[in-house]
């Protein structure tokens, strides 16, 4: 049972995807961290004898190797600065025993994006994908196709699903899928997330019955806004529900909600 002052690695994980997902700060020694290259997901390094710079609001989740010193020291100066803030029960060690997801830290690009615009399925969910896994703070850019690489070089940017970048469309898989697997985010929620995306996207609706759905909704938020920006915004709550619906609600039918209501 964790106390006050912890949070479970199940319940942590419980939250990243999420809107309500907290701000993870990996205080780990250099050292330590070098044995395992790899962050739990949205986790970012910050160095624990500079916890008193951080000024962020809470909520916290502090992580170090074993759950002990560091996470506790730093989480209990957060809490003295009036930030909610709490420590990672049992560490990294907890977490990587537990068989959750841990993103290899050299994999993580730089924190701006490009694709192409007027975005419809997979150049929505990405950044979502993004934003709630890997970068909270991530930015994206919509350009014409023709000039994704290019303004990718200028900028210093990570191209997406476009051809010649690193995450595309290989085969019968999407860009989603590719950055699950770079990402190393293999769990049992993303991967329903991904046939749904992936059907949606490639017309394959015989994959997913879901697929008809989402790509009608798409659509209809295509039509919607003008500003792509504008339209990522308001998709991530589309998206935010999926997740939620393929973490929890798969099973769930028009009747059986209905019961509850």
């Amino acid at each position: 049972m964790s106390g006050f002052s912890e949070i479970s690695p199940s319940a942590l994980m419980r939250l990243i995807g999420t809107a309500d997902a907290p701000t993870i700060l990996d205080v780990c020694i250099d050292d330590d961290f070098a044995e395992d290259p790899r962050l739990i997901p949205t986790a970012q390094r910050w160095p624990h004898r500079k916890i008193k710079a951080y000024e962020g609001s809470g909520p916290v989740v502090v992580v170090c190797q074993k759950g002990l010193k560091l996470s506790h020291g730093a989480a209990a100066i957060l809490r003295a600065k009036g930030i909610r803030a709490e420590a990672l029960e049992g560490g990294n060690y907890a977490w990587r025993d537990a068989g959750l997801p841990l993103t290899p830290a050299g994999v993580i690009p730089a924190p701006l994006w490009v694709t192409r615009h007027r975005p419809k399925i997979d150049r929505i969910a990405c950044p979502w994908l993004i934003r709630r896994f890997i970068d909270p703070a991530a930015q994206f850019m919509f350009v014409p196709p023709a000039q994704v690489i290019n303004v990718a070089e200028k900028f210093d940017a990570t191209p997406f699903d476009v051809e010649g970048a690193p995450f595309g469309h290989q085969d019968d898989l999407c860009s989603f899928d590719a950055m699950l697997s770079t990402f190393k985010l293999d769990t049992p929620a993303l991967q329903r997330m991904a046939k749904v995306i992936r059907a949606a996207d490639t017309n394959s609706h015989d994959l997913a019955p879901e697929a008809a759905g989402l790509l009608a909704l798409s659509v209809g938020l295509s039509r919607q806004y003008k500003d792509d920006t504008a339209q990522l915004e308001a998709g991530m709550a589309l998206y935010d529900a999926l997740y939620r619906w393929a973490r929890d609600g798969q099973g769930e039918t028009h009747a059986s909600a209905g019961a509850r209501t």
